[in-house]
């Protein structure tokens, strides 16, 4: 089976996929390293030197060839990844796809403190990151909601969540 975690930045999709690999024995991939590693270069610096068009193709490229692949596997997309092409479409035809759903308040909780880590907020005032969050759902959900499972992960421990998505399955 391949299970594809998505949702917004901070919303616990690397953590939750270590949990899911070790409970449902299967591989752990993060499409971020996966493009890194292809490209042999930071996401950021992809971003930088060849732009975001760039970047959005090569992402839907790799998704691509991942979902394309005959192993199982557990992936964990970047925020944007369904929002792009008919990345959605593509994630839902060919795997099982779960949206982890977090509200503004948790989310801005947990990316304050590593925000100097996140291009897409790093220079953004704390005072207005609650906004600029909202207004980012807002124009992703869509996207997000398509996923075939969806799961809060709002005051829940990441083994916790794991666990109500296999569930789930």
């Amino acid at each position: 089976m391949k299970l594809i975690l998505l949702g917004y930045m901070g919303c616990g999709k690397s953590a939750i996929s270590k949990s899911l690999s070790h409970q449902l024995n299967s591989k752990r991939i993060d499409l971020d390293d996966y493009i890194e590693k292809r490209e042999g270069m930071k996401i950021a610096d992809i971003f930088a030197k060849k732009g975001e068009i760039y970047f959005r193709k090569l992402e839907t490229t790799c998704l691509e060839e991942l979902l394309d692949s005959k192993e199982d596997f557990i992936l964990s997309l970047g925020g944007g990844t369904p929002c792009f092409g008919t990345n959605m479409e593509l994630i839902n035809e060919k795997s099982t796809s779960v949206y982890l759903s977090a509200n503004i308040p948790t989310l801005v909780a947990r990316l304050l403190p590593e925000k100097s880590k996140r291009p897409l907020i790093a220079r953004i005032n704390d005072d207005d990151l609650p906004e600029f969050i909202g207004k980012h759902l807002f124009e992703r959900r869509p996207f997000y909601l398509q996923a075939k499972i969806a799961v809060s992960v709002d005051q829940k421990s990441v083994n916790g969540i794991a666990k109500e998505i296999v569930a789930a399955l």
